[in-house]
Parts: C-alpha cells; sequence; structure tokens
C-alpha cells in the first residue's frame, strides 16, 4: 500500500458520493483511486469532480488500483461490490442502508475474508447517541421508548437504517429483538400500547439531511435524546475515517464504528 490511500467509490455520483470526493480531496493522505456509478448512470464516462479521472462502471478495473473501498450505493449493487471486493482482499467500508437480514448476513459473511464495515450512519455523534440510549433504556426499564425520524423528500427507503440501528441497539439493553418488538404503523383502533413495544415513524420532507430523536416516555416526565445533522460532510468524514481505519487492519472480520471511534464494542 502506497503512503497516499487509494479509495475506490462506489455509488460516486450521489449526494454522499459527491461529499466522500470532496472529503477525500482535502485529506492529504487519501486520494480518489476509482469513481463508480453503474453503466446507465448519466454521470459515466464524465470527469470527477476532484482529480483527473472520470465516472466508470468498471469495477473489477477499478480494484487493481485501490487499497480500499467505500460504497454509499443501491442494495442491488452493493451487494455485488462486496463480493467483488471479497475476492479481491481488498477492505470495504459500507455506507448503503436498506438491506434485509438475509442480505446483512450475506455481507457479514463477506467479514470472514476481508476486513469490513456496515454502518448505517457514519457520523461520530450518532454512535454516541446510540451508546446514551442503551444506558438510558438500561436505566429507565419501565419508560417507554419511542423513535421518530425525519430525512429529505428524496429518501426511498423507511424507517431510516440509522432509526432501525438506535432500535436494535434499544432493544437489546433490554433483552429484546427489534423484529419481535417493533411497531412502524399505527391507524384505527390500535388497543393499549404493548409495554415493551419500540414505535418507530419516518417524517419525509424538504431538504432535511438526517434527524433522529429517541424517546424515552415516563410518569410525569420524559427524556429526549436527539441528533441532528445539518451537512451530510459529517457522514462522508466517518465514512473516510473508517476506510483509513481499515486500511490498517490485517485480520478479516466485521467491525463497526466504534471500534473507529474507540467506544464501547456494540453487537450486529
Amino acid at each position: 500500500m502506497s503512503s497516499v490511500l487509494r479509495v475506490a467509490l462506489v455509488g460516486a455520483a450521489g449526494r454522499m458520493g459527491k461529499a466522500i470526493q470532496e472529503v477525500l480531496e482535502k485529506n492529504p493522505g487519501t486520494t480518489l483511486s476509482a469513481a463508480i456509478v453503474e453503466a446507465n448512470d448519466p454521470m459515466n464516462g464524465k470527469p470527477v469532480l476532484f482529480g483527473d479521472g472520470v465516472y466508470t462502471s468498471s469495477l473489477e478495473d477499478a480494484l487493481g488500483k485501490s487499497d480500499v473501498g467505500i460504497d454509499f450505493s443501491e442494495v442491488s449493487s452493493a451487494l455485488g461490490t462486496v463480493e467483488a471486493f471479497s475476492r479481491s482482499g481488498r477492505p470495504l467500508v459500507i455506507g448503503t442502508t436498506g438491506f434485509s437480514a438475509k442480505e446483512k448476513e450475506r455481507i457479514y459473511q463477506a467479514g470472514e475474508r476481508i476486513p469490513l464495515i456496515l454502518s448505517p450512519n457514519m457520523s461520530l455523534g450518532i454512535h454516541l447517541l446510540s451508546y446514551l440510549v442503551k444506558i438510558a433504556a438500561e436505566k429507565l426499564p419501565s419508560y417507554d421508548a419511542e423513535i421518530v425520524e425525519t430525512h429529505h423528500r428524496m429518501k426511498k427507503d423507511a424507517p431510516s437504517g440509522t432509526a432501525l440501528f438506535l432500535g436494535e441497539s434499544l432493544a437489546s439493553a433490554r433483552g429484546k429483538r427489534l423484529g419481535d418488538v417493533g411497531t412502524y404503523h399505527r391507524e384505527g383502533m390500535t388497543g393499549v400500547r404493548p409495554q415493551d413495544s419500540i414505535g418507530i415513524m419516518a417524517l419525509r420532507g424538504g431538504d432535511v439531511v438526517g434527524d433522529h430523536t429517541v424517546f424515552f416516555l415516563g410518569e410525569g416526565e420524559r427524556l429526549e435524546l436527539t441528533h441532528r445533522a445539518t451537512s451530510r460532510e459529517t457522514f462522508a468524514r466517518g465514512a473516510v475515517e473508517a476506510a483509513v481505519f481499515l486500511a490498517r487492519k490485517k485480520t478479516p472480520g466485521v467491525y463497526t464504528m466504534t471500534d473507529v471511534l474507540g467506544l464501547e464494542s456494540e453487537q450486529k
């Protein structure tokens, strides 16, 4: 590996892809070695935002000149990216969201062959929020827990991957599985709220980058833990930090952003 980390960016023409390109350009220790898009993407073949390269659909060619990858694409293409990086032996950071449980298992299996991070949110603040949510869930076991997330009108998946991540953190702290206690829709005569339920609600509109609030509602009081992202650069910086972290790892495995940031380990 050269002194400057060569990063292949998958999903390079998207909002996050453009933000990551800018962070890579500003960071003297990293360079954009390949900007990968779908073959039918209108940016394919056009110059990248920074540097002398062009957007390309050739992932296999990009692997040969890259030390590590970052993927912010679509679920369908991201799974192919995981397989390609797994075959090449190169580490991969995955910020793409919307994977099913079975698709996540496929990704975790790739962690047996390469260093890998799968995170729905790359910001330091969100992972500190997750840490605080676990503490609150343990210390306030009788309080009702609800999560509300807000994103821009263009976001395709709901609830957000980050909201599900926070829900999983909360549920596990109480010895539950989010799949068993998560509630995503209420309408009509729903009856009394089940005590163990974790409600997750999604708001969509405007240009909101990402807001997440976890509520703990008790008798006579409530606690609200909130993270608000005002710039995609927050996530882009975290993704690049994660790539630098993985590039130093010699052992395959599914690492987390808490490993990158030195916080308490979290479960998959």
